[in-house]
C-alpha cells in the first residue's frame, strides 16, 4: 500500500513532536532515541566538570547568559580552574570578603536581590574570570529549571561568561564545600560531550533521569 501525503505528514509531525518532547521532558533529561545525537540535545549549554572534591566529581550542565558576557570556551577556558562560592553570595556588591580568591577564577553566586548582568559586574570589578548563578531556594518554582539570564536593560555590560546552573546542583555544591571546610572546587570547563552518549555523561546521582 503507498502510503498518502496526509499520512506522511502526519508520521513527520508525530517524529517531531516526540523529539519536542524529548527535549523537554526534564531539566536534567539527556535520554535520546536511537539516531538523536547528544548535540542535538544539549546544544546552547556548557559542561563543566568538577574534578576535587571526591565527592562532586560529576559532570553539570550550565546555561549562558542569553544576550550578555562573554563566552566559556573562548573568553574564558580552564582545565584546573577554581569555582568559589562568593561571600556574600549575592554578589550584589563589590565588598567580597573573599575577593582575593576570586581573581582570575570563577564566582558562585546565588540568584536574587539583583540582576544577573549586576552580579556578572561586581564578579568582574573584582578580577572575577566568570560567573555561574544558582536558585538555591529549594521551596523557588525556579529551583529544579534552568533560568534565561537576560540583560537588564541597562547600559552597562561584562566581558566574563555567566551561565546558570540548577538549583539542586548549586546547593549540593555550596553545602559540600562548607561541610568540608573547602574554599573552592577544582573544575575543567568546558567539557565537549558533542560526540558522548547521554548514557556516558557522569551526571550527579542526586539528579532525577
Amino acid at each position: 500500500m503507498v502510503p498518502t501525503v496526509a499520512s506522511i505528514v502526519t508520521i513527520s509531525l508525530f517524529c517531531w513532536l516526540s523529539l519536542i518532547g524529548l527535549t523537554k521532558s526534564g531539566a536534567n533529561n539527556l535520554h535520546m532515541y536511537d539516531g538523536i545525537r547528544t548535540h542535538d540535545i544539549i546544544a546552547g549549554d556548557v559542561f563543566f566538570e568538577i574534578l576535587d572534591p571526591p565527592e562532586l566529581e560529576y559532570t553539570y550542565r550550565l546555561r549562558p547568559a542569553k544576550d550578555f558576557g562573554g563566552s566559556f570556551g573562548t573568553t574564558y577556558k580552564a582545565t584546573s580552574g577554581k569555582l568559589v562560592p562568593a561571600i556574600p553570595a549575592d554578589a550584589c556588591s563589590t565588598r567580597f570578603e573573599n575577593a582575593e580568591q576570586l581573581v582570575g577564577n570563577i564566582a558562585l553566586v546565588e540568584r536574587g536581590d539583583c540582576s544577573f548582568l549586576t552580579k556578572a559586574i561586581n564578579v568582574e570589578s573584582v578580577g572575577g574570570a566568570a560567573v555561574i548563578i544558582t536558585e538555591i531556594d529549594a521551596e523557588s518554582d525556579d529551583y529544579d529549571y534552568y533560568i534565561e539570564m537576560v540583560h537588564d536593560s541597562t547600559d552597562r555590560d561584562t566581558d566574563i561568561p555567566a551561565a546558570f546552573l540548577l538549583g539542586k546542583n548549586g546547593l549540593i555544591i555550596r553545602r559540600t564545600l562548607t561541610k568540608l571546610k573547602q574554599p573552592y572546587a577544582v573544575v575543567n570547563i568546558p567539557v565537549n560531550l558533542t560526540f558522548v552518549q547521554p548514557h556516558e555523561i557522569n551526571q550527579p546521582p542526586w539528579l532525577q533521569w
